[in-house]
């Protein structure tokens, strides 16, 4: 599945005035669970218990908490940049303003891991996160991951 299909201006959030991992978390069960029509507590423990297996700060100031969801009917991502940069326990130690969070049915685990892929290589273009990073509103946000994929 390409991000394309996947992208939804409902989910896409700039400047968040977030202040660390859990409210991140948090934010992202709480805009996802309507989307999917799933429990945003079993969201943020499925995305949580995702993060206790090892960090998903990838680098580079940007995260990509993922997990799958047994009641998920479909994929939902949310693309989120932060007012201020927080600690995500990256593995470069870098802070994270920029999220691209992904829930996935357990039956779509190749669209995950393609999808995973289409992300990790668009956080490798510093042209590309600079454009994200610039985006003062949602619409901006979106138009611009948009116009990036």
């Amino acid at each position: 599945m390409s991000l394309k299909s996947l992208l939804k201006a409902e989910l896409v959030l700039a400047k968040q005035d977030i202040v660390s991992k859990k409210r991140v978390l948090e934010c992202v069960a709480d805009v996802v669970s309507n989307r999917l029509h799933c429990d945003n507590e079993a969201i943020y423990d499925a995305l949580l218990g995702r993060e206790k297996l090892g960090s998903t700060g990838i680098g580079n100031g940007i995260a990509i908490p993922h997990c799958r969801l047994e009641s998920a009917n479909q994929t939902a991502i949310v693309v989120m940049s932060l007012q201020t940069p927080i600690d995500f326990d990256s593995i470069d130690k870098r802070a994270v303003d920029l999220v691209f969070a992904l829930i996935v049915p357990p039956q779509e685990c190749d669209q995950h891991l393609a999808t995973l892929a289409q992300i990790a290589e668009l956080a490798q273009s510093p042209e590309a996160l600079d454009k994200l990073r610039a985006a003062q509103t949602n619409e901006d946000l979106f138009n611009i991951f948009d116009a990036l994929i």
